[in-house]
């Protein structure tokens, strides 16, 4: 029974992350349906996109509280184990990127839509370890200098596996930890891969203080192309 209920728990843990918040939020707010804007995310800067910012900040919370409730419903039922509590994690954050709601044909197969994670790997790692709180302004400063959101988002499991890792070889945290991080990190960046090809393409959206001295710069040198966006 012990072990049946562990499973149903890590089953948990994948349905909290795939519950699709930003969907719900943009079709509350505005009737629209957030898959079918922008980059076709669900997460909170695609939601922002479509929604507005208060929109884009509430689906970012939800989508950081279900990996924290992932982590403690796990840590409950597992007493400890804390192998299952970083296998919760990253259950939590498969099902953000690839929610079973959000089952869809396309092309003539089946695929599952989601987010990217940040927001859940965070939320996750907050449980584990309460310092994790920092990776949320160094991804807001990644954004900010770098001017890509899918490199702040990347940035977020980077930081994350950074810490527990360092932790780990220091002693002073688990190695089951560091392995979420890295985890999260592959599937940060492996839901990112259109993203990544318009970074080497040169053609991915600039946001921040890059684009704002860009502009100034286009305005400065009167009409010009349209730079990527």
């Amino acid at each position: 029974m012990h072990v049946l209920v562990l499973a149903l728990g890590l089953v948990a843990a994948y349905l909290l992350g795939a519950t699709p918040f930003g969907v719900l939020i943009v079709r509350l707010a505005t009737g629209q349906d957030v898959r079918q804007a922008h980059s076709g995310r669900t997460g909170g800067t695609n939601v922002a996109r479509v929604a507005g910012v208060w929109a884009g900040v509430l689906t970012g919370l939800l989508d950081g509280l279900k990996g924290a409730v992932a982590v403690w419903i796990v840590r409950g039922l597992a007493g400890g184990a804390l192998w299952l509590e970083a296998a919760a994690a990253a259950l939590a954050v498969l099902g953000h990127n690839y929610s079973v709601f959000l089952l869809e044909k396309s092309g003539g197969r089946l695929r599952l839509r989601g987010g990217a994670g940040g927001a859940t790997t965070v939320g996750a790692a907050i449980a584990m370890w309460a310092p994790s709180a920092m990776v949320i302004p160094l991804a807001v400063a990644t954004l900010f200098l770098i001017g890509y959101a899918s490199v702040a988002t990347m940035s977020v499991g980077l930081f994350t596996a950074a810490a527990f890792l360092w932790r780990a070889i220091a002693g002073l945290g688990p190695w089951e930890y560091a392995a979420f991080g890295v985890a999260a990190t592959a599937l940060l960046v492996y839901s990112l891969r259109p993203n990544i090809r318009r970074l080497v393409e040169g053609s991915e959206r600039l946001v921040g203080l890059r684009a704002y001295l860009r502009n100034r710069r286009g305005r400065g040198r009167g009409p010009g192309p349209e730079g990527p966006g």
